[in-house]
Formats: structure tokens, C-alpha cells, sequence
């Protein structure tokens, strides 16, 4: 049997998604991850068969302003559904849709037939639990988180509208809104599975059937991998050091984070490892290393604090880990998980990235290496985390869908 994974956007919007098509690889499936092509070589490594989407979010990492955030989604949509539908073989027996691509995917099912389940990693569906995850952290009260919800949607709807259009068109299908086929989604229960953990996001009461929260689809790293040498050698040259990463966001802003971190883990009595990511970050010493692309499976358990963006997979790899996050989320659903670990006591509170600074930063390293209650919530996390399998649900919604 053959299933397509369909995903897009940043690196923790893809990357998820290597762990999840492993794991159904393993079940006997013939798995393809389709993505951007600058996430070939995850797939590979994952033992995927890989076929690309057009669009690339590289560049767009440095987009921090909501304006900013809609024209770049808007671009990034329509590029990403011209040749949308060159990513699904006449053979493909199910679609599994990311958030991002479910829009698109859906009209796929309608031409071919080929039937899909949502693999989501935000909650986008209204709920009077919370605002929209990008709209903001504020409770506006449940009718008003529930109206907001709804406009979210709309808003969405209208972004996809052109590329949505086109689609259909060549796929021969007679005309229909993005907002038309998504509440007929919605009125048959399209089912979704959401891969983030309920320590998190309980699933809220009101969502309509179908909608799950099952746990988190870890990216994939070999399991007999190793850090580098280098890395292995400054974890084991003293205490715990506290990483410094900004995954895809902040780009260009690498010179600012790198001397504004440098001088916080200092001021803060840390050793620091520093993830280059989208912004370049760069710093050398005796107490400082710099470093590419790590998993962070192997060596977030082996740091005093991880400060973050408050990406939604970095997020669930420090409470995995069972270490105090401070967080500065840049954009998009960030905020929302920031203000989610500190609700859960894992983090402290959030610093907009906007009002970052070498003080406040070490301040907040201070909290998470010296407060137990930190450390404490964060390890109670990773025992919850260690109770769901994600993966092991959506093999389970597969075999359902398909009878097999």
C-alpha cells in the first residue's frame, strides 16, 4: 500500500513528518514524503521515497510582523499549489495532509478518489478553550475564542483562494471555494489527528468527532547516531552547558542574537551551545560552542536550559527531554506554544523577540537553571510524553481508513 505524505513549510513543519513516515514504513507501508526540495535529503535519511513541492520558505525567516507574516503565506500558497497536484501518482492509496496542505489535498481526493486523513501540528479548529494560535494569547472568553476561531478559518480560506482555483481547474472540477469544501470537510468529520501532546493541548470538549490529539511525531535520527566529537567533547569538559537556537526564524539577524546570547549565558554563569539555524548564530570560546544541525533527542537531555523560538517541535523536544525552556517566540503559532509551556511550568514567561536583550535573557537563565519547580514540571512533562505514541495512533487511524 501506498501513502503520501504531504507536507510543507518551515523545518519543523516537515521535519515530524520523517519519524511519523518511518514508523509506517516499518508497519510494511510504502511511504512517500512530498515537501519543498530542501527537505530531500530528511526523507532520504529516513528511508522515504521523496517527491517535491514547489515553493521555499528560506527567506521568509525573517518575517516577524503579522502584515509580513500574511503577504509571505500568501505567496508561499500560491506558489505552493502550481503543480500540487504532480505530487500525487495514480497508484497513491492514501493522502496523509499537514495543516498547510490539507487545503490543497482535499480537491486531489475529490479528482482521484484517493481517500486522506489530516496529520495536523497545530490546533486550528474553533474551540472556546483558546484564541487562534496565531492571533494571539490572550482568552477572549469562550464565545469569543469560538467567533475567533471561525474567522481564523475564514482568513485561511482566503489565502488559498487563488491557488484553490487553479487547482480545480486542472483537475477538471467545477468551481468551489476553499471555505465551501472546507465545512463540507467539516460536515462529513474529515478526520484529524494531531500530532502534539496533551500535556500541552488537552483535546478541547467542543471539537466536533474526528478531531484527536494523539501525541508527537518525533523527526528521525538514526538511534545508534552520535553527536559529534567536537560537541561531545565540550559537554563533557564541565558543567551543563544551556543551548541557544532559533531554528528557520531570525534570519539575518545572526551578529545581534549571537552577541545579545553570548553576553547573557555569560552574565548568567553558563556554559552555551549555540545552533547556527536560519540566523547564523556564531560565537567561539572556551565557554562557547557553535554547531549545525543536531538532533535534539541526543543532546537536549545533556543541557542545564534550552532557549528557543517556541516552535512547536522544538517545544516538545525540550519538555521530551525534561529541561526548563526559556522562550522567545518570533511569529506565527510561537507565542502560543511559549505561553503553553510556562503555563505548565516547564518555561519561564515568554520574551517577545522584539523585546529581547542580554539582561532579560539572563535573567530568565538564571530562573530555569536555579528554580527546582522548573526542573520539576518539565520532568513530570517528559513522563506524560513518554505514555503517548503518536505515531503508533495514526498507523492505527490508518489501518482503520483502509481496512488493512
Amino acid at each position: 500500500m501506498k501513502i503520501l505524505i504531504a507536507a510543507a513549510g518551515s523545518r519543523g513543519d516537515v521535519a515530524p513528518y520523517t519519524g511519523l513516515g518511518a514508523a509506517l514504513r516499518r508497519a510494511g507501508y510504502d511511504v512517500t514524503l512530498a515537501a519543498t526540495e530542501a527537505f530531500a535529503p530528511l526523507a532520504h535519511d529516513a528511508g522515504l521515497a521523496f517527491r517535491g513541492l514547489p515553493a521555499d520558505t528560506r527567506g521568509h525567516g525573517g518575517v516577524t510582523g503579522g502584515r509580513e507574516l500574511m503577504r509571505a503565506a500568501a505567496a508561499f500558497v500560491s506558489e505552493l499549489g502550481q503543480g500540487f497536484a504532480d505530487a500525487v501518482d495514480d497508484d497513491t492509496d492514501l493522502l496523509l495532509l499537514s495543516t498547510t496542505t490539507a487545503p490543497l489535498g482535499w480537491h486531489l481526493t475529490e479528482a482521484t478518489g484517493t481517500p486522506s486523513l489530516g496529520v495536523h501540528l497545530q490546533p486550528t479548529a474553533p474551540t472556546g478553550d483558546f484564541p487562534p494560535v496565531v492571533t494571539g494569547t490572550r482568552s477572549l472568553g469562550r464565545p469569543a475564542n469560538r467567533a475567533a476561531g471561525r474567522l481564523a478559518l475564514r482568513m485561511a480560506d482566503r489565502l488559498y483562494g487563488q491557488a484553490v482555483a487553479r487547482l480545480r481547474d486542472r483537475l477538471e472540477l467545477p468551481p468551489a471555494s476553499p471555505s465551501a469544501t472546507r465545512r463540507r470537510q467539516e460536515r462529513a468529520n474529515w478526520p484529524v489527528l494531531h500530532g502534539f501532546s496533551t500535556a500541552l493541548v488537552p483535546r478541547p470538549r467542543d471539537w466536533r468527532p474526528g478531531l484527536e490529539v494523539v501525541g508527537n511525531w518525533w523527526p528521525h535520527h538514526d538511534e545508534a547516531g552520535r553527536l559529534p566529537a567536537g560537541l561531545e567533547d565540550f559537554l563533557s569538559a564541565g558543567p551543563r552547558p544551556a543551548f541557544v537556537g532559533f531554528g528557520s526564524m531570525a534570519s539575518g539577524d545572526g551578529e545581534r542574537l549571537s552577541e545579545i546570547a553570548v553576553r547573557a549565558l555569560r552574565r548568567a554563569g553558563l556554559r552555551g551551545v549555540l545552533q547556527t539555524g536560519s540566523a547564523g548564530l556564531a560565537a567561539a570560546g572556551d565557554d562557547v560552542l557553535t554547531v549545525g544541525d543536531v538532533p535534539h533527542a541526543l543532546l537536549f537531555p545533556r543541557l542545564a536550559a534550552v532557549v528557543h523560538h517556541g516552535g512547536a517541535g522544538t517545544s516538545a523536544a525540550a519538555l521530551r527531554a525534561g529541561v526548563p525552556a526559556v522562550t522567545v517566540p518570533v511569529t506565527a503559532d510561537q507565542p502560543f506554544w511559549a505561553v503553553r509551556l510556562a503555563a505548565l511550568g516547564a518555561a519561564t514567561d515568554p520574551i517577545p523577540f522584539r523585546s529581547l536583550t542580554a539582561e532579560r535573557l539572563a535573567d530568565a537563565l538564571g530562573r530555569a537553571v536555579s528554580e527546582p519547580a522548573l526542573g520539576r514540571a518539565a520532568a513530570r512533562a517528559a513522563g506524560h510524553l513518554r505514555t503517548e505514541d503518536g505515531a503508533g495512533e495514526v498507523l492505527q487511524a490508518v489501518r482503520r481508513l483502509t481496512g488493512g
